[in-house]
C-alpha cells in the first residue's frame, strides 16, 4: 500500500514538473519569436534609427547603468548620485509612489463609505458619474497651473488615476457583500454599523479591494509616464527627450526600465496579497 502511494505521488510530481517545463518552454519560444520579428523589422526599416534592433537596445540599456547622474530628493533637498537609469526611475517614483498611495487611500475610503452608507451614496452618486469619465491625463493642464511642472503636479495626475480605480474596487466589494453574512453577524451580536463594516464587510470585500489596488499599480505606471511627457522629471520625460534627439535605442532602454520596475512591484504585491488573503 505504501509503495503504491509513493508511486502515485511521484507520478503526480513528475507530471506537474513536465507541465511547468512545457509552459516555460512555450513562453521562451514566444519571446524568441518576438525578438526575431523585432530584429527583422529593424533590419528592413530605413532609416535604421527609426526601429532600433534588440542588440542596440540592449547596449543602450547597459549604458544607462554605466554612467551616474545626480538628482535632488524632494522635501529633503539633498542630492543623490545614482546610475543614470536608476536615477531617472527614482525621479518617477518620487511622484508615482505618493500619488498611488494617497489616491488608493482616499479611493478605498470613499468607496467603502459609499458602498456601505446608502444616504451618502445618494448624495455623491451624481457627482461620481460626472467626474469618473474624465481621463486622468485631462487634468494635466490644471496640474501644471496649480502645482507646476514638477513632482507635485505629476503626483496629482497619478492620484486621480489611483483614486478612481481603487474607489470602484472598494465600492463594488462592499456593495457585493452577501446579506447572509450580515444577518449571521447580527445574530451573533454585531450591531453597530462600524462594527459590521470592520468585522464583516471589509474582510468580505478585501479580495476585490486588493485586486483594485493591484490594477492601479499597473495603470498608474501608464498614467505617470504620460504625465512626464509634458516635462515632469522621470523616465517618461527621458523617453521623449531621447526620441527628440533620435536616440530611439535609448527610448527603448527606458521602456525596459519601466517594464522591469512594474514586474518587481507586481510580483512583490502578489506575495503580499497571498499573505493577506491566506485565510481564503
Amino acid at each position: 500500500m505504501t509503495t503504491r502511494t509513493n508511486t502515485r505521488s511521484d507520478t503526480v510530481f513528475t507530471g506537474s514538473f513536465e507541465g511547468d517545463l512545457r509552459r516555460y518552454l512555450r513562453g521562451l519560444g514566444g519571446l524568441l519569436a518576438f525578438l526575431l520579428v523585432w530584429w527583422v523589422g529593424a533590419v528592413t526599416t530605413q532609416p535604421t534609427y527609426l526601429v532600433p534592433g534588440p542588440l542596440e537596445s540592449a547596449y543602450a540599456f547597459v549604458d544607462l547603468f554605466a554612467t551616474s547622474t545626480a538628482i535632488v530628493v524632494p522635501i529633503l533637498g539633498s542630492s543623490l548620485v545614482l546610475p543614470t537609469g536608476l536615477a531617472h526611475l527614482a525621479q518617477t517614483l518620487f511622484h508615482y509612489v505618493p500619488g498611488l498611495l494617497l489616491g488608493a487611500l482616499c479611493g478605498i475610503s470613499l468607496g467603502l463609505a459609499m458602498g456601505w452608507n446608502g444616504a451618502l451614496e445618494d448624495w455623491l452618486r451624481p457627482l461620481v458619474r460626472v467626474l469618473r469619465p474624465i481621463p486622468p491625463l485631462a487634468w494635466v493642464v490644471f496640474a501644471i497651473v496649480w502645482f507646476g511642472i514638477h513632482h507635485t503636479g505629476a503626483a496629482f495626475i497619478v492620484f486621480v488615476g489611483a483614486f478612481w480605480i481603487n474607489f470602484y474596487g472598494a465600492y463594488g466589494g462592499v456593495e457585493g457583500v452577501s446579506s447572509d453574512l450580515t444577518d449571521a453577524a447580527s445574530t451573533l451580536g454585531v450591531e453597530r454599523d462600524f462594527s459590521m463594516l470592520k468585522l464583516v464587510a471589509l474582510p468580505s470585500a478585501a479580495p476585490q479591494v486588493l485586486t483594485g489596488f493591484r490594477t492601479s499599480i499597473g495603470r498608474c505606471w501608464m498614467i505617470v509616464v504620460g504625465a512626464e511627457l509634458f516635462g515632469a522629471p522621470g523616465v517618461g520625460y527621458e523617453i521623449i527627450n531621447a526620441s527628440n534627439n533620435l536616440a530611439m535605442a535609448t527610448s527603448v532602454a527606458y521602456m525596459f526600465v519601466i517594464s522591469l520596475a512594474f514586474l518587481c512591484m507586481d510580483v512583490g504585491f502578489r506575495f503580499v496579497e497571498r499573505r493577506m488573503l491566506a485565510w481564503r
